[in-house]
């Protein structure tokens, strides 16, 4: 077994883990980290790393539950392929629906987050392909509407 490696070897190896797309728990992480020689690797860690480096547990082609890495590290942005994720944008008096492909809404979701009280979203509540997005002021829903639309360039 390997010696104690450095930071970035760790980094490296523990996103190229993540885009396998097979690991359902933090535990699973820790023992591939381990076999691969990081011997002082523990759940706590993994824990901080994924958090970190935004991990989500989402769907994978198997419609297994795993962690995997949103497409770019850090908050996604609008220029992002997410867009291509959202399906349908719909609302009513009270809130707006988003829904997405499956596993996406977390991503989506933490991305409208992003932009939050400035363009009039309270906050998000997201399933895995569904997202309901609270309007700060309701009488503002059709400003709202229409900046949930342009940033994901979705038409009816």
């Amino acid at each position: 077994m390997m010696t104690i490696k450095n930071q970035n070897e760790l980094v490296k190896a523990f996103k190229n883990l993540l885009k396998e797309e097979r690991f359902g728990s933090q535990g699973e992480i820790v023992n591939a980290l381990q076999a691969e020689g990081f011997t002082n690797i523990n759940q706590s860690k993994v824990s901080r790393m994924l958090s970190k480096f935004g991990a989500v547990r989402t769907r994978n082609a198997k419609q297994e539950m795993v962690y995997c890495l949103p497409a770019e590290l850090g908050v996604p942005t609008a220029g992002s392929p997410l867009k291509n994720l959202v399906l349908d944008v719909d609302h009513n008096a009270a809130m707006i629906v988003v829904r997405t492909s499956p596993g996406a809404a977390q991503l989506i979701a933490r991305l409208l987050d992003s932009i939050g009280k400035p363009e009039g979203i309270l906050g998000t509540i997201a399933g895995d392909d569904t997202i309901f997005i609270c309007p700060a002021n309701l009488e503002d829903m059709d400003t709202i509407l229409e900046t949930v639309k342009s940033l994901f360039n979705y038409s009816e």
